[in-house]
């Protein structure tokens, strides 16, 4: 089995591990970096979620790196697609002009973008890449990682080794196989004191998973997809809490937990301002660029309707968890062949047959996303835990603000927003304040030189909500890849740094200086108006 070595090995080359990489090669070091699936980007890319920020992003609450990514795919945009003038002189282009984000775009371009920004440290010799590769095993000398046993589809066996080790799966797959202290699913409210936690902890009560696609629309065609498997069984279900079948257009809202009901169409498919499904999560707006360049928009599903509650697929064995996997494209493909031949028509009559499988735009053949999206995964026992008292608007009891880290490593804000879970039960939505990062919660109970950079790090299975999403996840991978060169040039320990006030004070200004990281919020969001401060009215 060949070896490989680096300073610092990354499994999982998501927007963590990508932000984890660029940090500690801009500090000198080398880096292995690992992905399972054939594209880099994690949610933004393998699972083509369109990033879901803060309400200030434009401006404040993202790193400078993160910043470079956005503008890097409308940079993109502008250089390589026939956009008209209109649209090419935005400064806040949109690309899909989909109303669930400020930035919606396909997912191959963020993958190029994302190639963009590594692209000058191949040459250095200091970066290896290994897409299809996924984590087999770990190897360990009491509390350290020695290396991680990889399979690599291309190379077959490889053994990394490296002196840090980052975890930035996007299950926490390190975590189990090094038998490093973790939690999964829900804790009791007697374990974190929160007042939205179960009264009893339950490790199978985890967050849906979903398995998106998108699809573009040609009302004079026929694409529909041959029946799925388990049609049958889609058509028909309905869990007790939801307010129509599974196979709809109606859902709970997350807040209220009342029937809504969100049309595919609401109108002219090109209009602006529209509230119906096929506008929220829009990737590609035919209209943005040369008329007759595309023949369609195209749409990603990423709705409630997709989200499979029937089990987990952390804590259970393989087997189980490649049947709810499965079990996921199964009622993804149910949802599209729904629309296509049963759902009830804008304009009358059934079955839009002109939704096509945007497979070209996915990099798949049935226009499912390469990948599943996952909103859950193991979360170290790190030695601090942020909790719901820690960012929740009323679990703060009417302080202003969230709770101020002396250790912050970064920002973020997002609302608490808990989807349908295996349990199964309902959606649990909670605002919060602005918050800071912790490096507390980046940093295991006990083994010395791993560190997560996805959504393993030390929040609950409420504050993972808030913490789990595109920005802050950067922030993470970005702040840890930074703390592990900067373990190596001084020879202190990741736990050393955040005890010892001077080490903790030079790795901040590191943050601060060297990589634009914002610490704290601006005083000046807090006269936000509640809408946009909260995300929804309080």
């Amino acid at each position: 089995m060949k070896d490989l070595h680096a300073d610092i090995i990354i499994i999982g080359g998501g927007l963590g591990g990508v932000a984890a990489a660029l940090a500690a090669l801009k500090m000198g070091r080398s880096v292995i970096l690992t992905e399972e699936y054939k594209w880099l980007g994690g949610q933004l890319t393998t699972q083509a979620v369109p990033p879901d920020e803060n309400p200030w992003i434009e401006k404040d609450g993202s790193t400078a790196s993160y910043r470079q990514l956005r503008e890097g795919i409308r940079s993109y945009y502008r250089r390589h697609y026939p956009l008209t003038e209109t649209t090419r002189g935005l400064s806040l282009l949109n690309p899909g002009s989909g109303n669930v984000s400020p930035l919606t775009a396909e997912p191959r371009v963020g993958v190029a973008v994302i190639g963009e920004m590594l692209a000058p440290w191949f040459g250095t010799g200091r970066l290896t890449v290994l897409l299809d590769t996924r984590p087999v095993a770990v190897e360990q000398t009491g509390d350290r990682f020695d290396a991680v046993e990889v399979d690599s589809r291309e190379y077959g066996p490889l053994v990394l080794r490296g002196r840090y080790v980052i975890d930035a799966t996007e299950l926490g797959d390190l975590l189990e196989m090094g038998a490093v202290e973790h939690v999964t699913g829900a804790e009791s409210q007697a374990q974190t004191g929160e007042p939205s936690a179960l009264p009893e902890a339950d490790p199978m009560d985890q967050q849906a998973v979903s398995w998106c696609f998108a699809m573009s629309y040609h009302p004079d065609e026929d694409h529909t997809i041959d029946r799925p498997a388990e049609y049958d069984k889609w058509r028909s279900y309905k869990l007790d809490f939801w307010p129509d079948r599974q196979l709809s257009f109606t859902g709970p809202d997350p807040v209220t937990l009342a029937p809504d009901t969100r049309p595919l169409f609401a109108g002219d498919s090109d209009a602006e301002g529209i509230e119906d499904n096929w506008h929220y999560r829009r990737i590609l707006r035919r209209r943005n660029h040369a008329e007759g360049h595309f023949p369609s928009d195209v749409c990603l599903v990423n709705w409630p309707q997709i989200d499979y509650c029937e089990g987990p697929v952390v804590g259970v064995p393989p087997d189980e968890a490649r049947r709810h996997l499965e079990g996921a494209r199964q009622l993804s493909l149910s949802m599209l062949y729904w629309m296509q031949t049963e759902a009830p028509r804008h304009d009358g009559g059934t079955g839009y047959r002109g939704l096509r499988p945007a497979g070209e735009v996915m990099g798949t053949l049935d226009g499912l996303t390469v990948a599943p999206y996952i909103r859950e995964s193991r979360r170290i026992k790190a030695l601090f835990t942020v909790t719901e008292a820690h960012v929740g608007v009323e679990a703060r009891d009417g302080l202003v603000g969230a709770e101020v880290f002396s250790d912050s490593v970064g920002v973020g804000s997002y609302r608490i927003d808990l989807h349908p879970s295996t349990a199964p039960r309902n959606y649990v939505d909670i605002a919060n304040w602005p918050f800071q990062i912790p490096l507390g919660a980046l940093i295991p109970e006990r083994i010395e030189n791993l560190l997560p950079a996805c959504k393993n790090i030390g929040s609950t299975h409420i504050t993972n909500g808030c913490y789990r999403l595109h920005p802050v996840e950067w922030n993470i991978g970005e702040a840890v890849g930074a703390l592990a060169a900067y373990c190596l040039d001084t020879g202190e320990t990741p736990r050393g740094v955040r005890e010892a006030p001077g080490h903790l004070a030079a790795y901040q200004q590191l943050l601060r200086q060297r990589f634009a990281i914002p610490l704290e919020w601006p005083t000046h969001i807090y006269r936000t108006p509640r809408m946009e401060l909260f995300g929804r009215a309080e």
